[in-house]
């Protein structure tokens, strides 16, 4: 009788969930210990989420940021499969879905991100929107060209958090919505970007200053109704009238994984080691935004992308260290730096001693992007995009 292959079943397909998957795929595995590798999604393409700002301003098109799992894997040994997670049985070693029949696996991965929390203010899971993801970004694209048909004189967008999302949101925005655009950043704390390098914070002001966008600090947004917003500063309450409200605020743990019978913190994340193994189950790895981790040197490990596509490179490893015997790494984070889009050809970038404001930013964030894309295959076809596009505008007719 064939003995079955191991089975790694890894649950999300973001930056710690696909990477983990080419990882594990490029290591030099004997035909007898060669693993069978199931990637599950609910969606069908992978989005490189740094990018998803460019949709809005026409920079990036949809396929260059957010490639079909089938397309990226074809020529691997990874199995996709699209389905919605709705149970983990830990005893079992089982993955129940929505539909179809459940999978058991001998090592599971648990990389199925974040969400973000709608129910934290009345009227926000009804009119506020998110951005998160490539849906996200839809929704908000056709609003857009509703109001921008419209004959009204003023678009009135109002964009809760001061984080790296809210400013990013707010600088594409007003960059297209030019003087039509209304933009007002509301932030609880007393300054923009909390903990960000400081020539990172001190560019973002200027750039939102450039574009007059409005500046709400130390302000908390109460309620958010269909076409207004109540806003609570200094124990006093203003509601003012708005078009759009994108809330980019917090980060909640999926329930699936919450009510997992493992370790947790207040959080709801899944505690790891410094190997990225769930304590006291070590057939099971936790990456990315769902994990409670501190790496070799005692640091928490922050939940960015930057991280998560580091921890897929440890993951990748430590799983194919336990099929062969050989001692698994403790992971060691290395922070890179941090780039933030400040609108249209605008950037900024810090780390490694650098820092660049600009169009120098703007290209270097893109040319590092353009190397964490996932496959050699997909890197190319969007640098041979990226460098024929202005040709193809040039040789493109006027639009009326």
């Amino acid at each position: 009788m064939t003995e079955q292959p191991t089975r790694i079943c890894i649950l999300g397909g973001g930056f710690g969930g696909l990477y983990t998957a080419l990882r594990l795929n490029e290591l030099p595995w004997q035909k007898s210990q060669q693993p069978e590798i199931i990637l599950v999604d609910s969606r069908d393409r992978f989005l490189f989420s740094p990018l998803l700002y460019e949709l809005l301003t026409g920079e990036l098109q949809s396929w260059e940021i957010a490639p079909p799992f089938e397309q990226l894997l074809q020529n691997t040994n990874i199995r996709f499969t699209q389905q919605l997670v709705t149970a983990i049985d830990i005893e079992a070693q089982q993955v129940q879905f929505s539909e179809g029949e459940p999978v058991t696996y001998d090592y599971l991965v648990l990389a199925m991100g974040g969400e973000t929390p709608l129910d934290i203010v009345p009227g926000a899971a009804e009119y506020a929107i998110p951005f998160r993801t490539l849906e996200d970004a839809y929704r908000l694209e056709e609003r857009l060209r509703v109001l921008e048909a419209s004959d009204r004189d003023k678009i009135r967008i109002a964009i809760a958090g001061g984080g790296y999302s809210g400013v990013e949101l707010a600088c594409k925005l007003a960059d297209r919505l030019q003087d039509r655009g209304r933009l007002r950043l509301i932030e609880r704390d007393q300054e923009i970007l909390r903990g960000s390098p400081s020539f990172n914070r001190e560019a973002a002001q200027r750039a939102l200053q450039q574009r007059r966008i409005w500046v709400d600090l130390e302000t908390t947004v109460q309620s958010i109704a269909a076409d207004s917003l109540a806003l609570e500063y200094r124990e006093q309450i203003d509601t003012i009238p708005v078009d759009v409200v994108l809330w980019t605020v917090g980060t909640k743990i999926s329930p699936i994984v919450e009510s997992l019978p493992l370790k947790h913190n207040q959080r709801g994340q899944v505690s790891a080691t410094t190997t990225l193994q769930v304590v006291d189950h070590p057939e099971i790895f936790a990456l990315g935004d769902l994990a409670d981790c501190k790496d070799v040197d005692g640091q928490n490990v922050p939940t960015t992308a930057q991280a998560a596509f580091q921890q897929a490179d440890y993951a990748g490893w430590n799983i194919w260290a336990s099929l062969t015997g050989r001692p698994l790494l403790p992971f060691r984070y290395q922070g890179l730096g941090e780039m933030m889009t400040l609108g249209t050809d605008d950037a900024t970038l810090t780390g490694l001693g650098i820092k660049l404001e600009g169009q120098m930013a703007h290209l270097a964030r893109r040319l590092i992007y353009l190397y964490r894309l996932p496959t050699l295959d997909h890197q190319v076809r969007v640098a041979f995009n990226w460098m024929t596009r202005p040709l193809q505008e040039m040789m493109s007719p006027p639009t009326r």
